[in-house]
């Protein structure tokens, strides 16, 4: 059973950083490709960022210079460093994977605001 468990959100102030972390089950966390994606409020989700496997990174150009993605796989977390966070930020963040189909967790929201 996969399952994807998210943690690290809040509210901060703009300027200021969250990590996000993602416990990964079910699958073989170390070929996984793992993701962020993110819904604010009347929105769609959207994605943020990926990981392969192998370490290769892809960002949203909306946080390529303020987030970085990363991975431990004995310990199979994702994590997500945000820094610089804006207002704009604000959303339910989602971990997901694709492993014969699609999973999502249940999301960690995080507010950016003064």
């Amino acid at each position: 059973q996969v399952r994807l468990v998210e943690s690290g959100g809040g509210s901060v102030q703009p300027g200021e950083s969250l990590r996000l972390s993602c416990a990964a089950s079910g699958i073989n966390f170390k070929i996984a490709t793992m993701g962020w994606y993110r819904q604010a409020p009347g929105k769609q989700r959207e994605f943020v960022a990926n990981i392969t496997g192998g370490g290769s990174a892809d960002y949203a150009d909306s946080v390529r210079d303020r987030f970085v993605i990363s991975r431990d796989w004995p310990k199979n977390k994702l994590y997500l460093q945000m820094n610089t966070l804006k207002p704009e930020d604000t959303a339910v963040y989602y971990c997901h994977t694709h492993w014969v189909r699609p999973y999502w967790g249940q999301g960690t929201q995080v507010t950016v605001s003064s």
